[in-house]
């Protein structure tokens, strides 16, 4: 058995049983395997390739085998897709591909599964990854849902990125969009502002002052030896940040709050730009285990930064802060490069619950704004209930508020020219995306309180 396909699978399992992220949990696996290079790119390969087209693999795999995906036992479930996505995508060998994942399924204790996973697998075998997408194609019900088979992405989320870019007048650019969702992101790196230098022989970001990519290999080292004044970060939220902390010239002694601030990159890079200015800066997680993350994340930062675990709805206070950035939980539909598991795992269902709760983070970040304090209102994702409807909604609600051009703000800080279409609904809403920035499909909104 290759431990390449081992690790995949084990992180394929965890994904389904358990609800882990596969960017979290698979670089433990591949230190606790010990894999060689190429034997840890090809476990990286198989996961993330199998975790993005899974909606496309099952329908494969129903065709294939005339039975219900959801009927299929879930370890055998898992070593099919992992099967499929060999066949179809990679230049693994055929028969290494169906006989490794035939050993999968009865190394899961699946064994009376084996020949049945093998009878499918043989099938798929025989025609090419472009007999296979026209097949299912064919059976599509609608055009949407032929779209969302040819790129991997469920339906409902193929429609919000289409009002998303219509919000812009760029519906034309969907399906380089979704194309991009499922090209892997190059590792993007963050040096503190003035507490660490971006080296001379690396690519810098083409909008980030602060960003930087290494040529390759594992990013890990390069962060240990900079004690955690250099650490992998988004574009998108390096900017996210930077729109807030230079909104303006920081004045000694403001007070800055970081209200959701897990994982806790962003909330360095404020307390780095604070530190700067002579500002002070506080944290807030809810979860205690996060909450950890956030205080791991400001340890290379010499500067003071509490960090309190409470609902960010109660937390804020009224009147204390001058700048608070909420970068609100959400689908997180905008880093699907990163996270591919999500388009599967999140469902239209979630985003009223979610925009009820970042309603009130917002109202409750406005309420603790000191007059003239600004409040930077950040999602990942692109989705307009949870953006420019959430803002909308605030915003109706209060005669306090008024919003700055966050487009301005990030064309002042940014390195290179940043193509930001004015929204058709006349705010000062910033999106950034995948397909025409390279970044996560960040949201970004300045408000600043009467």
């Amino acid at each position: 058995m290759n431990p390449a396909r081992r690790v995949a699978f084990d992180v394929l399992r965890a994904v389904d049983e358990s609800d882990a992220y596969a960017n979290l949990l698979l670089p433990q696996e591949l230190r606790r395997a010990r894999l060689t290079p190429a034997d840890a790119a090809l476990a990286t390969e198989l996961t993330y390739g199998t975790l993005r087209r899974r909606g496309t693999y099952d329908a494969i795999i129903e065709h294939a085998s005339g039975r219900a995906v959801d009927a299929i036992d879930p370890p055998v479930r898992d070593a099919l897709r992992l099967g499929v996505h060999q066949l179809l995508t990679t230049r693994v060998a055929s028969h290494a591909a169906v006989n490794e994942s035939v050993e999968l399924v009865r190394r899961a204790g699946a064994a009376n599964a084996a020949g049945f996973a093998n009878a499918v697998l043989r099938r798929i075998a025989r025609d090419n990854p472009g007999e296979w997408l026209q097949r299912v194609a064919d059976a599509a019900r609608s055009d949407d849902e032929r779209l969302g088979l040819r790129y991997a992405h469920p339906v409902w989320v193929i429609r919000a990125f289409r009002r998303a870019l219509a919000a812009e007048g760029r519906s034309d650019e969907l399906e380089e969009l979704l194309a991009a969702d499922n090209v892997s992101p190059t590792v993007t790196m963050t040096a503190l502002p003035g507490l660490a230098d971006i080296p001379a022989d690396v690519a810098r970001t083409p909008y980030s002052p602060i960003g930087f990519r290494l040529g390759g290999g594992d990013p890990e080292p390069v962060v240990r030896a900079a004690e955690g004044r250099v650490r992998v970060q988004d574009e998108g939220s390096q900017l996210a940040a930077l729109a807030l902390s230079r909104v303006r010239a920081v004045r000694p002694g403001e007070r800055w709050l970081d209200l959701c601030a897990a994982p806790g990159g962003k909330t360095a890079v404020l307390a780095s730009e604070a530190l700067a200015g002579g500002a002070l800066v506080e944290a807030n997680e809810l979860s205690p285990a996060r909450a950890k993350l956030v205080r791991t994340s400001v340890a290379g930062v010499p500067l003071e930064v509490p960090v309190s675990e409470e609902d960010g709805r109660v937390r804020a206070g009224r009147g204390v802060y001058d700048r608070i950035l909420v970068d609100a939980p959400c689908t997180g539909l905008g880093a699907l490069r990163r996270r591919p598991e999500a388009r599967w795992r999140k469902s239209p269902a979630d985003v009223p619950e979610l925009s009820d709760l970042q309603r009130g983070l917002l109202e409750a970040a406005v309420d603790a704004l000191a007059p003239g304090g600004v409040v930077a209102y950040v999602t990942c994702s692109p989705h307009l209930a949870e953006t420019a409807a959430v803002v909308a909604d605030v915003r109706r609600s209060r005669d306090d508020l008024v919003e700055l051009d966050a487009r301005a703000v990030l064309r002042s800080v940014s390195r290179g020219e940043l193509d930001l279409p004015d929204p058709q609904d006349g705010s000062g809403r910033a999106q950034l995306w995948p397909h025409r920035h390279g970044t996560d499909a960040m949201s970004i909104t300045l408000l600043q309180k009467r």
